[in-house]
């Protein structure tokens, strides 16, 4: 809890698998998922977003034909109070200013970084404890990439637990406090961040020459 985790490897390497099993989307196929102190594998991924667990994924998956601000307040849903959602819609536009701006564009008209804002903005209306990342630096541009990874940066100085999936090795090494470098499902290496940024094994591994 509290940590910034990173998830490395390949594509293939089993990243986005690994997430999308903690979100409940698919069942483990074996081992145990545990949340909280609490085992969750098995369970279906709406009561997950309910106990505070909420996934940005690959490719933002968002509702193109409705407004940023349909799509955010959608996120809100889980909330078991709903007079909260108000306040987290205001929190994540500070956050987001852009968005603020587009509240009433359609979420399909967006750029990419855009929309990479509002997968993000939607999964924080959830007020999770536990924010999954998937790719979030694909296909962006590098100013867009550094803007997003600086809002991480904050969301985690306040006390959000991160757990991302990552193709850029150098970008999360820096950003993450551990990190788990996957190769065909397995773990290949594991530890600091710090230590793996400078262990040269890590390229062999994280670029499948091993």
């Amino acid at each position: 809890e509290g940590e910034v985790v990173a998830l490395l490897g390949s594509n293939g390497a089993g990243k986005t698998t690994t997430l999308i099993a903690v979100a409940g989307l698919i069942p483990a196929s074996g081992g145990e998922i545990a949340f909280a102190g609490e085992r969750i594998d098995g369970r279906p991924a709406y009561s997950l977003v309910s106990r505070r667990i909420a996934l940005a994924p690959e490719g933002w998956r968002l509702f193109v034909g409705q407004s940023v601000e349909n799509n955010l307040m959608l996120g809100a849903t889980p909330l078991a109070d709903k007079s909260r959602a108000p306040g987290l819609l205001e929190r994540v536009y500070a956050i987001f200013p852009r968005l603020a701006e587009r509240r009433r564009q359609l979420a399909g008209t967006m750029s990419g970084g855009e929309r990479q804002m509002l997968a993000v903005g939607r999964a924080l209306m959830s007020d999770p404890r536990l924010l999954m990342l998937d790719e979030p630096s694909l296909g962006l541009a590098p100013a867009t990439v550094e803007m997003m990874y600086e809002t991480l940066e904050r969301l985690h100085a306040e006390g959000l637990t991160i757990l991302l999936a990552e193709q850029s090795i150098e970008l999360a090494l820096e950003f993450a406090d551990r990190a788990y470098v996957l190769q065909v499902g397995k773990t290949a290496m594991a530890g600091k961040a710090s230590d793996l940024a400078n262990d040269p094994e890590v390229q062999r591994v994280y670029l499948g020459m091993g």
